[in-house]
């Protein structure tokens, strides 16, 4: 019997939805000590030199106020990237690193980010909450 993709979708998002849930009640959520080597105040700044507040509005960064993408208050509190992907530092930095590669009909642009740099972008992100 085939699957629709819609329903897989649907039912990967619940169970993302649960699992952070149950991880929240832990007392353990993403956060910047997860990122490996991630420096969140390298991130701010390379989010601001990057431009990414021309599509997003990004808190704790004044000049931040897209309205393009989706904003990225309470970052730290979300389930899923792009709706594609689990939410955890590692999915973060390949997302950061080629958003089009796992979306590929994504309007975020590949920005040639180095892992390092996506690391500090993701470091900063996950102190949204």
């Amino acid at each position: 019997m085939k699957t629709p993709k819609g329903l897989v979708r649907w039912a990967l998002l619940l169970v993302a939805g649960a699992a952070s849930m149950v991880t929240a009640g832990c007392g353990v959520a993403p956060g910047p000590s997860i990122v490996r080597d991630g420096n969140a105040q390298v991130g701010k700044k390379l989010i601001v030199s990057y431009g990414c507040g021309a599509c997003h509005t990004v808190p704790g960064i004044y000049t931040a106020r897209g309205l393009v993408g989706p904003p990225l208050s309470f970052y730290s509190r979300r389930t899923m990237i792009a709706g594609e992907l689990p939410n955890v530092p590692d999915n973060l930095v390949r997302w950061l690193m080629n958003p089009p590669a796992i979306e590929p009909e994504t309007a975020m642009p590949d920005l040639g980010l180095s892992e390092e740099q996506a690391r500090d972008i993701a470091a900063y992100l996950y102190t949204l909450h």
